[in-house]
């Protein structure tokens, strides 16, 4: 029994693309790009005040067009955030990682930063929220 081999000139003229596939994989990527743009680029909208939970479950609704510093306290101590031209964020906490500082600036609709050991979060308001890979 003699097994016959298969030209590998044909095999590679099988894998090439048609045209149909070509159309398929352009509009696939400008379909992407658009759901990218739409949902995740900060489309989502300026936030207008930001929801600041402390500890022991307070909440604080403050306006973000009002720049100041609030000192939120928690278990570790207290936690500074500052609030300045529509943005809002943790400036100082007790905290090892300071992964809240790290967090930067928020300013979109949906925006949020915690300091877990502390028990602080900040929750940016607006009328669109902004998606991310959290919300399911």
């Amino acid at each position: 029994m003699t097994q016959s081999a298969i030209p590998l000139k044909s095999i590679a003229g099988a894998l090439r693309p048609t045209p149909g596939d070509i159309l398929v994989a352009l509009l696939t990527l400008v379909l992407l790009a658009g759901l990218y743009s739409h949902y995740w680029s900060g489309i989502g909208g300026e936030g207008e005040r930001a929801r600041i939970v402390s500890a022991d479950g307070e909440v604080h609704l403050v306006a973000l067009n009002e720049d100041r510093t609030l000192t939120v306290h928690g278990p570790l101590g207290d936690s500074v955030i500052e609030i300045h031209q529509g943005r809002v964020r943790f400036v100082e906490s007790p905290c090892q990682g300071k992964q809240c500082i790290h967090a930067g600036w928020l300013h979109s609709a949906g925006s949020f930063a915690a300091c877990l050991p502390n028990r602080i979060s900040i929750t940016v308001l607006g009328k669109n929220r902004h998606f991310d890979s959290i919300n399911y």
